[in-house]
């Protein structure tokens, strides 16, 4: 049996989803493989998406016309606004979701996608054809003997290649808990010329909520006026949310997990695999913090329609007996009953240095990675990176040009740079640290960053490109009518006086109002009734009056970022040939010609952020290309 399709996307996680999806929409005859139809976008850890930086990936995939932002807001069932005491830069949308109403919408969207098509089996191998000058995807074959023909291969297994559970002593082959591990393709990808590592991940116990005390925990609430993740019109806030509630470890707690600490596949040498810094195991956290006498812990609930809870920060690889024990001995789960242990897993990846910022292999054409077999970690990243690699994977059937974001114009530029200048040593997070640019990207204007770019390569439809104009409009009309308008001394003295600012010696424009630290627009036009009666004759949303806020309160470090990001351009306009023997160039260090005869950057942009290539390294770059 032989079927064809343009593209096949491996693994129905969220980086398979998006790209299936992207492709799919662009125009791409796709078929998008998984082992379990019914377990599509599963959210394996924590039921949530967004986060520091994560939420700010997720509204630029939304921009750019992904399904992630859309899904979450669709089943949301509490929304939080992170960071909100710090600057506009910093501050993060995060969602709890229904997970089961999280990937069921996911498979529906899937189902009725033109052009995508949906096939339940497992792929263990990847066909290629192979000439002098080149090797090229012909197509997957299937555990059930099917040949599936196709001219584009997305890869996005997640923790599936190679994966092993452990729990104490006890491992078991598997990419999760209930599902199997896919077999064939590591070896096959080795054979071709791939570097292969290891790494690990872990979640931890799941838990009733009948057996829960919750008037002794602390409450967790959503905001007060929740928000939403995509920028369609068509998408509501949550309206009825559920809180989540923290709890804390002891003393007592950390005796009990470290009596299991000899039987740990962590600490024994069962596990090899690199684990992620930024969420550690619970005993992990007792290794690094022996300081700390308690950790705090968030209950969050799985869904609306279900006990089942997430104990996020208890993520644990001990013997069952040892999680249940100090379990127990946590403030208000004296008598909890789990419904499954945590657990570790180890998982194949290989380092993204093998890719070009496409995300198609070097080695391989045709051939894309997305997710965590780039050794990231998280939902959103995947989902980017897989945005990303279906978009790419269609135009390059088009002999289109592939689309790469810059740093200055994405976290998700960040994040694949990152990525393919940088490689990994570990499971790779997004963070607000990382970008350079990060007052430029805040999680408020991806759609003026990236909507443009989606509507132009045509994953945005006309009517959220016509939106975005219209809210532009509306933006800039507000600012202007601050500038035009006055207010006079005396008239907003108990309001400046309230928020801690100096009354007015003169009269003041608008505009020279909202610069100050302590004025608020929403709350300057409850003293202001001319600026109230503007808002509300036209119609402003909130999103209008935030963001025509942050445009004014931040416009000098806007400016400083945009003139920085400017000069960096130079530099990235100037172009590697990719066959460059770096190793004739004496004048530079060894390190870095070997790094860069390994990763093989395209411009000097890319050169300058590898490590162990030097500014001196690059002014040598820049003599002999920088002509």
């Amino acid at each position: 049996m032989s079927l064809s399709y343009d593209i096949v996307v491996i693994g129905a996680g969220h980086a398979g989803c998006e790209a299936a999806s992207a492709a799919a929409r662009l125009g791409s005859r796709t078929l998008l493989i998984t082992i379990d139809m019914d377990k599509i976008a599963a959210m394996s850890c924590n039921p949530a998406v967004g986060g520091v930086a994560k939420g700010q990936i997720v509204r630029e995939i939304d921009a750019l016309g992904g399904m992630m932002g859309r899904i979450t807001d669709m089943s949301a069932i509490q929304f939080r606004m992170l960071n909100r005491s710090k600057g506009a830069a910093m501050w993060s949308p995060r969602a709890q979701c229904d997970k089961a109403e999280f990937s069921r919408l996911w498979r529906r969207t899937l189902e009725n996608t033109p052009n995508l098509y949906l096939w339940q089996d497992s792929v263990v191998d990847i066909l290629f054809t192979r000439d002098e000058a080149k090797t090229r995807v012909r197509g997957v074959k299937t555990r059930m003997g099917v040949v599936i023909e196709c001219s584009r291969v997305v890869l996005t297994a997640g923790t599936f290649l190679e994966g092993v559970m452990h729990c104490g002593e006890q491992s078991a082959e598997g990419g999760r808990a209930g599902d199997e591990a896919a077999h064939g393709i590591t070896a096959r990808l080795v054979e071709l010329g791939f570097e292969a590592g290891c790494m690990k991940t872990g979640t931890p116990a799941r838990l009733d909520a009948r057996t829960i005390n919750f008037d002794a925990l602390e409450v967790q609430e959503g905001d007060a006026e929740p928000s939403k993740f995509s920028y369609d019109a068509d998408t509501e806030a949550v309206k009825h949310q559920l809180p989540c509630f923290m709890v804390y470890t002891s003393e007592r707690v950390h005796d009990i997990l470290r009596t299991g600490f000899s039987r740990s596949p962590l600490f024994n040498g069962t596990i090899s695999g690199i684990g992620p810094r930024y969420c550690p195991s619970i005993e992990d956290k007792l290794r690094t913090f022996a300081d700390k006498s308690q950790h705090q812990l968030f209950l969050e609930p799985e869904g609306r329609n279900t006990n089942e809870y997430y104990l996020n920060g208890f993520s644990s690889s001990l013997p069952y007996e040892v999680q249940l024990e100090a379990l127990h001995a946590i403030s208000g789960l004296e008598n909890v009953h789990v419904y499954r242990p945590g657990y570790a897993i180890e998982y194949d990846y290989f380092p993204p240095t093998q890719l070009h910022h496409s995300l198609e292999t070097k080695l391989v054409e045709g051939l894309y990675f997305a997710g965590q077999v780039n050794g990231t970690t998280g939902y959103e990243e995947a989902a980017a990176q897989g945005l990303m690699a279906g978009i790419n994977a269609h135009r390059s059937l088009r002999g289109e040009e592939a689309i790469t974001l810059s740093r200055d114009e994405a976290y998700i530029g960040v994040l694949i740079d990152d990525l393919v200048t940088k490689g990994v040593d570990e499971p790779y997070r997004m963070f607000t640290s990382r970008a350079e640019y990060r007052i430029l990207l805040r999680q408020d204007n991806a759609d003026q960053r990236l909507t443009p770019l989606g509507y132009k390569i045509g994953l945005v439809s006309e009517e959220k490109y016509q939106n975005l104009l219209k809210k532009n409009a509306a933006v800039e009309s507000l600012i202007s009518f601050l500038r035009g308008q006055s207010v006079k001394i005396g008239e907003i003295d108990d309001y400046l006086i309230s928020v801690g600012e100096e009354p007015l010696s003169q009269g003041r424009k608008l505009y020279d109002m909202v610069l100050r630290s302590g004025v608020t627009l929403e709350a300057l036009s409850r003293v202001v009734p001319k600026l109230e009666r503007f808002i509300s004759s036209n119609s402003l949303s909130k999103e209008v009056t935030d963001q025509a806020e942050i445009q004014i309160k931040y416009r000098g470090y806007i400016e400083r970022e945009r003139y920085f990001a400017e000069k960096m351009h130079r530099l990235e306009s100037i172009s590697i040939p990719h066959e460059f023997d770096f190793n004739a160039l004496q004048s530079l260090t060894i390190e870095a010609r070997q790094k860069l005869s390994r990763i093989r950057p395209a411009t000097l942009g890319q050169a300058s952020r590898i490590p162990g290539v030097s500014p001196a390294d690059i002014n040598v770059l820049l003599i002999k290309f920088g002509r």
